[in-house]
């Protein structure tokens, strides 16, 4: 779903924008259903169709989505630990992501995954990985799975715990 004027990606944009230019990180006024509820947010920043950060928090950690994607959007643009902090001068050459996440669902095996439809989370020891749906390159669960164990730090032979969860994806453009 694209949607230049979506009022999701335009919080993030407008969060990002006015936090980099004058330091002010806005208090959102959740008037959407969409921003209302409480959901784990991913907020994604690309320049030109590559990534330039990617936070989010995979379970609710403020009253909003409104208020995680404020505080997701401002944490991709600047503490991304891939990334040098966003700087005003690239604001215009940026396109954002945000995807609205279900509560993470156990399931017993792998055949319960499809990288298309379902992000996952690997955990093992306290340790937990997460990648979310349908990223370009990510064709089969196998790939998600040792993904998701690279990030956490869980060797192959661990035992790991899987969770799934679906998307609701907000995008200026297709990447």
């Amino acid at each position: 779903m694209t949607d230049v004027v979506n009022p999701v990606v335009h919080l993030a944009r407008d969060t990002v924008e006015r936090y980099i230019r004058e330091g002010v990180v806005l208090r959102p006024e959740p008037s959407v259903p969409d921003l209302q509820e409480r959901a784990g947010v991913f907020v994604s920043i690309h320049k030109h169709g590559e990534l330039r950060g990617c936070i989010g928090t995979f379970e609710p950690m403020r009253e909003s989505v409104a208020e995680e994607i404020v505080s997701n959007a401002i944490s991709a643009a600047t503490r991304d630990p891939r990334f040098p902090p966003v700087s005003s001068s690239e604001l215009g050459q940026l396109d954002y992501n945000v995807d609205i996440l279900t509560h993470p669902e156990p399931v017993e095996s792998a055949e319960g995954l499809d990288p298309k439809k379902y992000g996952v989370i690997v955990e093992s020891g306290g340790r937990r990985g997460l990648l979310l749906p349908d990223l370009e390159g990510v064709d089969s669960v196998s790939q998600q799975i040792d993904i998701c164990r690279m990030k956490a730090g869980i060797g192959r032979s661990e035992p790991v715990r899987l969770y799934r969860f679906e998307v609701r994806r907000f995008s200026e453009s297709e990447h």
